[in-house]
């Protein structure tokens, strides 16, 4: 691993334990404690990110892969297909889950996030654009990469896909992670071009964030709606 890679590597570490300075930090300032999980998470990862970017920036003039990347219609087609694709090994790895492992629907981790960002509003942009790009440099471009200089594909995609997975602090569904982070690997290895894996992981949480937070209440009521409308057809 490189100066810069490991350099990102620290930096991603430090964010995510912060909180143990952060917390106390915020608690002496009055915040409330519902909203200190929420409020550090958008300074961390805040910090975090454009500390990041500025580690990158030789990267931005020479990329790696230019001479293997792919080319402009070849990006957008992978950025397409992308999407489905994330979707698709989230609900064969969930159906596995369940029918194999008598795993239940539903992740405690999107949960507590849900319950933060409804408490911390500004984690809407962390959870959806932030985290994701964050994610996708320390897992593909960091420890991926570092990885397939030194192994096969399936190897190198395993092991960052299971620290991936790990590192979300969801053991039940680490199935379900896993082959999300696997995917991402797919996108980045076929492309050369981390834009792509990048696209297709804000897209999976924005969806879910729109979903489960911003219109949660019109869902809600719609589903009270499709029920009486059952119960009328059926009494």
């Amino acid at each position: 691993m490189n100066k810069r890679n490991a350099w990102i590597l620290i930096t991603y570490i430090v964010m995510l334990l912060s909180g143990i300075i952060g917390g106390p930090l915020l608690i002496s300032l009055g915040v409330p404690m519902d909203k200190i999980p929420g409020l550090w998470n958008v300074v961390s990862f805040s910090i975090g990110f454009i500390i990041i970017l500025l580690i990158m920036i030789p990267e931005f003039r020479n990329p790696p892969f230019r001479d293997e990347r792919a080319n402009t219609a070849q990006t957008i087609g992978w950025t397409i297909a992308g999407i489905p694709m994330v979707f698709i090994a989230q609900i064969i790895a969930a159906s596995i889950e369940m029918n194999f492992f008598g795993v239940e629907p539903g992740s405690e981790n999107t949960e507590m996030i849900v319950d933060l960002t409804l408490s911390v509003p500004l984690l809407i942009m962390v959870v959806a654009v932030i985290g994701p790009i964050l994610e996708e440099i320390v897992f593909r471009k960091v420890i991926f990469g570092t990885l397939y200089k030194r192994m096969n594909f399936v190897v190198a995609a395993l092991i960052s896909s299971l620290v991936f997975a790990v590192v979300h602090r969801d053991f039940t569904h680490i199935l379900v992670y896993a082959a999300i982070g696997f995917t991402f690997s797919f996108l980045y290895v076929k492309t050369k071009r981390l834009i792509v894996p990048i696209i297709a992981h804000v897209s999976i949480n924005s969806f879910v964030m729109l979903v489960q937070v911003i219109f949660r209440d019109d869902i809600a009521e719609l589903q009270k709606q499709l029920q009486s409308m059952q119960f009328i057809i059926g009494g």
